[in-house]
This record gives structure tokens, C-alpha cells and sequence, in this order.
């Protein structure tokens, strides 16, 4: 965990535009008094955390697609989840409150932001393209990648032989597709990429390809790229499919900063990053990993 402690920045591009989905919506407007407790105590004057501060409230891009890591509750009207607490425990630690926002994903990883929202807690990965145009803290959790497959599939057993040539579906422009395409990049990390040959067809949210390949074994698809806790969600909520074979990656899940903020980020930057090294330390983000992900730690890089 500690090999990416360091706040991550620039460097060389790839292709811009990476990850999962999202339809342009505000929620939750928040009426908040200027901050001078937590890390606004310490805020200087004209950057961007003396403005959040001065504001009272730092807004949150996320995604309310993915459960369980942040979703729509329907009876609440109110957005749950482990990317959710994260984000609210973030705001807590600087006096801040937290409202929120859920653009689209390509606007909020190509950066610009704004001052629409100042923060996306929204289970980002840090590629090396994402970093010419965002800042990254140190991940604040890990997610395995699998292979998904309709419950009637007997054929596909070793990932890294049995899905060569495959119809494979994932988001589009997310990382599962830079991994079938083998541009996948990530500074401090290596990835094998088994995969060779793959159809992709790619669509506007994971559990959209998910939905495609339950309705039968090579129908549609063979097999989807997911992360581990959308795809034992799905499985769990009755649909026929299954997980096989062990993660083809492990991938890190950075909070991003836009680079491109008209006042100053720099301290911003520090004062959350900070404050998820905090999160780590005293053991909140592995409570809250094992409160959303049925006991199971994510908080550790494998």
C-alpha cells in the first residue's frame, strides 16, 4: 500500500477517457457555513482548499451505478455505499459538509471540472493517462478483476488459455478494455496480459454487459470483465452467472483532483491525501471496506 503513498501527478499520456458511465445529475444542494475546524484551520488564503473552506462544503463527483459502492437509495432518496462513506468521512475530517454530483464518466476523467465538484470518490484508477490531467492520492482501495461467464458455461475454466478469440464485454473506454487491448499503464505496477485476441464489445455501464450475457451462455457474449464486488453483486442479486478462475488483475482506486482548478489545488491535494493515509492508518477505510464487501478487507494491495 505504501509504494504509492506519494500524491500522484503528470506523466507521459496514452488514450484520454477511461472507465465506467454516468448520467449527468445534482443532488443534495448544501446550505454550510465557512469551515475552521480540521484541515481548514490551517487554510491559507486564494487556493483552492481556502475556497472550499470559506464555502463550507466540498462537492463529490460519483457514480451511482455501482453497488455497492455507491448507489441510489430508493426509499431514502439518498446515495449509499463504500464510496459514499469514504466521501462523507473525507468531508468530516476537513469540517466540511459533502454534496454531491454524478456527471458523466468521461467528463469527470478527461478533468476541467469547473469547480463543478472538487473531488471524484467514485473507485477511480490512477492510469497514466488519468494523471496528465488529474491528481491522485494514494489508492484507498484494491479491487481483483474477474472473468464472468453465464451459468451454463462449462468451456471456460483456465482464464488465461480458454478466453482467447472470446466475446468479451466490458465499459466502455475503462480499464477492462485497456487490459484486452494490453495499453493498460499504470506507474508501479505490472500486468500480465493472458488475454489474446478478445472481441470487445463495449457498453455504457458493467452491469449493462453483465445483463447482456445473462441471457445465455455465448448468446450475446462469453464471458464479461468486471470487478469482483459488482460481479458477486450481480450473481447475488439472482442472475445465472459465475465468477471463474482467479482475478486477472488487482486494480488500485485512487480519489482524483482536477489539475485544471483556477485556484491553486496544491494544498488541497496534500490535506486529502493526507487524510486518506489517516483513513488507512486508524483502520477506517478496512471498516468500512468490510461493512459494504461483507467482511472482506480490500484496503490492502494484494
Amino acid at each position: 500500500m505504501r509504494t504509492l503513498r506519494v500524491v500522484l501527478s503528470a506523466l507521459p499520456a496514452l488514450a484520454l477517457s477511461l472507465a465506467a458511465c454516468g448520467g449527468a445529475e445534482e443532488r443534495g444542494e448544501v446550505d454550510a457555513a465557512p469551515s475552521d475546524e480540521g484541515v481548514c484551520a490551517d487554510a491559507g488564503d486564494a487556493d483552492l482548499l481556502a475556497e472550499v473552506c470559506e464555502r463550507g462544503v466540498v462537492t463529490v463527483s460519483t457514480d451511482p451505478a455501482y453497488p455497492p459502492q455507491s448507489s441510489l437509495d430508493k426509499d431514502t432518496n439518498e446515495y449509499v455505499g463504500f464510496d459514499i462513506d469514504v466521501a462523507t468521512e473525507i468531508a468530516s475530517r476537513m469540517g466540511l459538509e459533502v454534496a454531491w454530483e454524478t456527471p458523466s464518466w468521461d467528463v469527470i476523467t478527461s478533468g476541467g471540472w469547473n469547480d463543478r465538484w472538487q473531488l471524484s470518490v467514485g473507485s477511480m484508477t490512477p492510469t497514466n493517462d488519468r494523471q496528465q490531467v488529474l491528481n491522485f492520492t494514494e489508492p484507498y482501495y484494491f479491487t481483483p478483476a474477474v472473468v464472468v461467464v453465464h451459468e451454463d458455461n462449462t468451456s471456460v475454466q483456465d482464464v488465461s488459455t480458454d478466453l482467447d478469440g472470446a466475446k468479451i464485454g466490458v465499459c466502455s473506454a475503462c480499464t477492462y478494455e485497456q487490459f484486452l487491448d494490453k495499453s493498460l499503464a499504470i506507474e508501479g505496477f505490472e500486468f500480465d496480459f493472458v488475454i489474446d485476441d478478445a472481441v470487445v464489445t463495449g457498453y455504457d455501464t458493467d452491469t449493462t454487459a453483465l445483463q447482456d450475457l445473462a441471457l445465455g451462455d455465448g448468446d450475446r457474449l462469453d464471458a464479461v470483465i468486471t470487478s469482483l464486488t459488482t460481479a458477486q453483486g450481480f450473481a447475488d442479486s439472482g442472475k445465472p452467472v459465475k465468477i471463474v478462475g482467479e482475478p486477472v488483475f488487482y486494480e488500485p482506486l485512487a480519489v482524483a483532483i482536477d489539475q485544471k482548478s483556477e485556484a491553486d489545488p496544491a494544498t488541497f491535494v496534500e490535506a486529502v491525501d493526507g487524510i486518506v493515509a489517516q483513513m488507512h492508518d486508524d483502520g477506517t477505510l478496512s471498516e468500512l471496506s468490510k461493512k459494504w464487501y461483507d467482511g472482506t478487507d480490500l484496503t490492502v494491495q494484494q
